[in-house]
């Protein structure tokens, strides 16, 4: 299934690549249930390990394995913490657009 046919209430799957450790990241994972969360890190790979262990986010333990869908680099924590606030308060269709794009 190519991403024209694809629904458009659910994030295409693919691959994205992660940024150097240290680097304070916005990030969206695909959780097995369709639904999306969204966090922050500056440890991408360690966090991704977490949620699928099912350590990390409450709300990502019963929904693994999750899947990476979004990144975007932030100049420091708080300016993450605040794009993950501008994030979370998105409707489900604006968060797809916003992932779209790098899905194409």
């Amino acid at each position: 299934m190519n991403s024209k046919t694809r629904n458009s209430k659910h994030p295409v799957k693919r691959a994205v690549s992660i940024p150097p450790r240290g680097t304070w990241l916005c990030y969206i994972l695909s959780c097995a249930d369709d639904t999306l969360y969204t966090g922050i890190t500056n440890d991408l790979e360690k966090r991704l390990a977490a949620h699928n262990a099912g350590t990390a986010a409450r709300y990502t333990r019963g929904r693994g394995p999750v899947s990476l869908v979004f990144t975007e680099a932030c100049a420091d924590k708080s300016v993450a913490l605040k794009r993950e606030m501008k994030i979370k308060r998105l409707s489900r269709s604006d968060k797809l657009a916003l992932i779209a794009p790098a899905s194409e």
